[in-house]
Formats: structure tokens, C-alpha cells, sequence
């Protein structure tokens, strides 16, 4: 090879490297220059907002204090608090939520029914009570019941009393019989028609005055004034009282009987007004008896007062039973299910799901993946565990329905700290000596 040659050679060689060298160190200035951008957005970037008090987040500072309890304050970052987003809605890694034990329901249209369950007393039906006063004053001379609690029937002979108005009312019908037999064969028609109307009053009166069929039959075949007359039952059922005795002195004031049918009983029960919407006049009631065990009586709801117990702020139903064996007995205690036929299709959630705060009902909704937004409800019906819904949600919306307190004060913190992040338009409190000396804001 000739020198010549050899020398291009070097030549083009040192031309190159010098060339290469010179990229080279431009492209890791570059580089550095690029990194050293990164790192002065990204020591920016985590450059704190303020510090937090840890035991109460609404008391924050400009500077790293500690507090009275020595506890460090908690740094806050701009990017823990999302510009685009809600600041109430909350964001949690995965592995925290399944950590936290958090579950979730999806909102569903559902028939909801309800079943009342409470206690009962069964009492007299009202209707089928009977109080028994004489007619007219007298006294009384034999009594053929005499016993509380003794089953009468229809038109049964209960007694017999002694009463001066009987007798003369039986005298009168007596002396109108007997001038109707001496005037029947008069020609004055008048007369005739006059002395029938006096027997038709006098009987009347007799009638009027309870004098019972059969003495009124003797009467008029016999025409004997009978001294005492006798007082029959108005009806069948059971004495419960006895307001006089053999030998007494009555009045139409005086109740002598106080006679109950117990073929039919009443039963009060007492609900709470939230399951006043519930129920209706006509609903299916069954009843137990500890008295009369592995025995179930059915009837129905027949009246629902219109009035609420002060005390108790319950409201009381009237519940209806046939009683033809008188196993139910007035004053027993019975315990009550009451099957409301009312039904209502609605939006239904777990009423675990709603986070009660006083003043609003909310839940939280699952946006997306970790992702949560408080949301206000309002509510309706409830039984059962379950709640309607009928403001605020749809029908398929995901809600949380365990550990939502926990989100509900995260989200609770983060609205918080977003409203301080705004730029107030007052000027700034007045701040203590201490919180001058600190840097510490306190926020209400």
C-alpha cells in the first residue's frame, strides 16, 4: 500500500470519530437536560399543598407542625385531590377495598310486601253485649241466675219482680177485656170499635213493659192479676254481671245483667306508625294463644282507629274472630301476625345500604372499579331489611352495602379539603399568637 493511501485513510477515520464523538455528547446533554426537567416537575409536583391535623382534618397548616398530642400533621398533595372529578367521590386500590370487606348489590325493581307481627288482648265484641234494666220500679223476689259467668239462652226465665205499675197495667187490661164482652153485642159501632182499641192499648202497654208472652196469654184466658211478673233473657251469651240480688230495691236505672254473646270476640292490637301504610280494613290476621297451644285462629283486620296512643305512639287495629268453641277468652294475650295485603313494586335496596346522616339519605354508587360517589336517596317504604327507593337511583345502579361508613368519611374529608383548596374572595381570619407562631388555620 503507498503512503498516499494510507494517509487518506487516517484522515477520513479521525474525521469520523471526532464526528461520532461530538453526537454523542450532545445527545447525553440532552438527556440530562430532559431529566433534569422531569425531576424539577416531578419535585414540584410532590411538593405538599398544606399538612393536615390527623385527628381533625378541618384544622390544616401552610408549614409540618406537630400536634398538642405530638402527632405529625399529614401532608396533602394536588394529586390526591382529581380537578375533572366530584370531590366527593372516592377513589381505593382494589386490594384496599377487598381489604376493607367492602360489598356491593346492584338496584332492583322488586314486589315488596310486608307481615306485621305484634301482641294482641282479646276483648267482648261490643256489638254482642247486652246490659239488662227493668222497665218499671220494683223489687225483686226470686232469681233463677244468679251466677257470673253462667251461659243463658234466648228468652230464658231470668227472675221475677214484684211491681205495683204491673199490676195495675194488668188490672186496666182485665177490666178492657171484660168490657169488650159486655159491649160486643152493642149496635152502636162506635161503642163496639171504642172498647176494642182500649184492649189493643192496654196490651200494648203490657207488651211495652217487657211482661213476657206466655203471663199474657194467662191473662187474657184467665183474667188473674199476677202479683210478680217474670224478666227473660234478650239474649243467648254470658252473664258477665250481676247488678242486683233477691230482695232489692230496682229501677230502670239499675242494670240487673250484663249478658255477652262470646260467639265472636274482638281482639285490640297496637302497630307503629311505619307499618300504618302497611295495613288495610279486611287484611288476613292469625293468632296464638299460649293458653291454647299448637292452636291457630284466623280472622281479619276490621278496623283501624283513627286516632294514635300518646304514650305509646302506636295505633290500634281491631281484629275479628269467630269464637264458636269460646276457646278465646275476653283478656287473654294472644300474639298477632297481621298478613298486609298491601304490595308495592318499586325500586328495592338493603336497608343496610342507607347511610343515615339526620338531615339526608344517601348511598354510595359505584362509578367504576375502586371508584365511589356519595349519592342523595329518597326513600320510602320499608320491611323486611329492605328499603324503596324513590329519588336518586336507577334500576341496575351498583351500591355499596358493607364498610360505607368508612368511604362515607373519606368522601366526607375529601369535600372538605376541596372547599379549602379554593381560593377564598374574604381576607384571611385573623390568626392567633400560637397559630401565627405554628402557621397553623383552623377552618369551622
Amino acid at each position: 500500500m503507498s503512503k498516499s493511501l494510507l494517509l487518506f485513510i487516517v484522515i477520513i477515520m479521525l474525521i469520523v470519530g471526532i464526528s461520532g464523538g461530538y453526537w454523542l455528547a450532545n445527545t447525553h446533554l440532552l438527556s440530562d437536560t430532559q431529566s433534569a426537567t422531569e425531576n424539577i416537575d416531578t419535585t414540584e409536583r410532590q411538593k405538599p399543598l398544606f399538612y393536615r391535623n390527623p385527628m381533625d382534618p378541618t384544622i390544616t397548616s401552610p408549614v409540618f407542625t406537630k400536634d398538642s398530642m405530638g402527632m405529625d400533621y399529614i401532608p396533602v398533595y394536588a394529586d390526591d385531590y382529581s380537578q375533572n372529578d366530584d370531590p366527593g367521590i372516592v377513589s381505593i386500590d382494589p386490594n384496599t377495598v377487598q381489604n376493607m370487606g367492602v360489598r356491593t348489590t346492584v338496584v332492583t325493581k322488586e314486589i315488596l310486601s310486608h307481615v306485621v307481627r305484634t301482641v294482641g288482648r282479646v276483648a267482648y265484641d261490643e256489638e254482642r253485649i247486652v246490659r239488662l234494666h227493668p222497665k218499671v220500679e220494683g223489687w225483686i223476689e226470686t232469681m233463677k241466675v244468679d251466677k257470673t259467668g253462667e251461659e243463658v239462652k234466648l228468652d230464658e226465665d231470668l227472675l221475677s219482680i214484684y211491681s205495683p205499675q204491673l199490676v195495675v197495667s194488668q188490672q186496666e187490661y182485665v177490666l178492657a177485656l171484660n168490657n169488650l164482652k159486655r159491649l160486643e153485642a152493642s149496635p152502636i159501632e162506635d161503642i163496639h170499635l171504642g172498647a176494642k182499641e182500649l184492649v189493643s192499648s192496654s196490651l200494648e202497654r203490657l207488651r211495652l213493659l217487657d211482661v213476657p208472652e206466655h203471663q199474657i196469654h194467662d191473662l187474657t184466658h184467665d183474667h188473674n192479676i199476677h202479683k210478680s211478673l217474670h224478666i227473660h233473657s234478650p239474649a243467648s251469651g254470658i252473664v258477665v254481671n250481676i247488678g242486683a240480688r233477691e230482695g232489692q230495691h230496682v229501677t230502670p236505672a239499675t242494670e240487673i245483667y250484663m249478658i255477652a254473646d262470646l260467639s265472636r270476640v274482638w281482639v285490640y292490637a297496637d302497630i307503629y306508625e311505619n307499618e300504618l301504610p302497611w295495613v288495610k280494613a279486611g287484611d288476613l290476621v292469625e293468632i296464638h294463644l299460649t293458653g291454647i297451644p299448637g292452636r291457630a285462629f284466623t280472622g281479619h283486620l276490621a278496623f283501624i282507629y283513627p286516632y294514635a296512643e300518646a304514650k305509646t305512639r302506636t295505633i290500634k287495629v281491631r281484629l275479628e274472630f269467630n269464637n264458636d268453641e269460646l276457646l278465646l277468652k275476653p283478656d287473654m294475650f294472644a300474639e298477632v301476625t297481621i298478613y298486609a295485603s298491601q304490595q308495592l313494586s318499586a325500586l328495592v335496596i338493603p336497608s343496610e345500604a342507607v347511610i343515615r346522616s339526620g338531615v339526608r339519605d344517601k348511598v354510595l354508587v359505584v362509578r367504576s372499579p375502586g371508584k365511589f360517589e356519595p349519592r342523595s336517596i329518597t326513600t320510602g317504604l320499608a320491611a323486611d331489611g329492605k328499603i324503596t327507593v324513590l329519588k336518586g337511583l336507577e334500576e341496575g345502579d351498583e351500591i355499596v352495602t358493607s364498610s360505607q361508613f368508612l368511604i362515607d368519611s373519606e368522601s366526607r374529608l375529601r369535600e372538605a379539603t376541596a372547599k379549602m383548596m379554593k381560593p377564598s374572595t374574604q381576607p384571611p381570619e385573623e390568626l392567633s399568637p400560637l397559630s401565627k407562631e405554628q402557621g397553623i388555620h383552623q377552618h369551622d
